[in-house]
């Protein structure tokens, strides 16, 4: 019974910020062997025994979804977290002009918020339980749900969970790990902000409650970032950096598209898409995604 009530949560993407179907992994960019810091790692579970966190493929860190340091022109003091939902990165601002960049998947209850928050609450292998608003209007959805799921590998928060709140009020705006890897780097997560298992930990490991967090508007992050484009396989890189024979569609906003062939995508990986895609300037990462949202992410204030 409980396999299967962990199977249907699965399916329905019913947990907060929740997961999608594993996406397509990129046919570029990809390290010969995976780094140290996403190898396998046995981490202290729940209930305090071992808890085993998979590798990371090496087909899904591309340059911008690994962990790295680089120059930072922002001007938010060194400790804030920054997250950009456009360009699909999250910043943890260093001393001395730096960042610490994280590739981060993005989903429509990121769209639901911007502007700071703080982080009043930190887990290790959250929990998640329905609200009860959900468990009133929707029972037969949610009433298996009712005393929550443990945390765990078959959690979809992952990890590790960041929340954020402005004063005392909760924006359910979350920060936290994923059960699809595959993910990062996209527009598919089903609310809130994804990280890799081991960047969330290790960002976790970093920050203290209270710690000050920026959600970039698409303005903004037009003005620090740049335009965006999304690569045949889903993932985003500066605009500049496209190819001029690869076709540019505007989704939104005020970037202008530019036309020419539509190159096809070569597979280097069994899960890379082999279709022919064109490739999509980025001003709402979310212009694409599925038409469903999950009670959890409808209870995110709009702003």
């Amino acid at each position: 019974m409980r396999l299967a009530s962990l199977l249907a949560a699965a399916a329905l993407g019913l947990a907060a910020c929740g997961p999608s179907q594993e996406t397509a992994a990129p046919a570029v960019q990809q390290p010969a062997t995976v780094p140290d810091e996403y190898k396998a790692r046995t981490d202290i579970g729940p209930d305090g025994n071992p808890i085993q966190i998979a590798a990371v493929r090496a087909a899904y860190l591309v340059d911008r979804n690994r962990r790295q340091l680089v120059p930072y022109n922002g001007s938010e003091a060194p400790g804030t977290i920054v997250v950009d939902p456009y360009a699909r990165v999250l910043y943890h601002v260093q001393d001395g002009g730096q960042a610490m960049r994280y590739g981060v998947a993005v989903g429509r209850a990121g769209k639901g918020f911007e502007g700071s928050a703080t982080i009043a609450r930190k887990a290790a292998w959250p929990s998640w339980r329905p609200t009860d608003n959900m468990l009133r209007t929707e029972p037969e959805l949610y009433s298996q749900f009712a005393n929550g799921l443990p945390g765990g590998m078959q959690n979809p928060l992952g990890s590790r969970a960041l929340y954020l709140y402005q004063g005392s009020v909760d924006t359910y705006y979350r920060i936290h790990g994923t059960l699809d890897p595959s993910s990062i780097g996209k527009a598919t997560s089903a609310g809130c902000i994804r990280m890799f298992n081991q960047d969330v930990i290790d960002l976790f490991e970093q920050i203290p409650t209270g710690t000050k967090v920026i959600v970039r508007s698409e303005a903004e992050s037009l003005r620090m970032e740049g335009p965006m484009a999304e690569t045949p396989e889903g993932y985003v890189q500066p605009a500049a950096q496209i190819q001029p024979d690869m076709q540019m569609t505007a989704v939104s906003g005020s970037v202008p598209a530019t036309t020419a062939a539509t190159a096809p995508v070569t597979a280097a990986d069994p899960y890379a898409s082999t279709a022919t895609v064109q490739t999509a300037m980025v001003t709402d990462p979310y212009a694409n995604d599925a038409p469903f949202v999950s009670p959890v992410e409808s209870a995110v204030p709009g702003q």
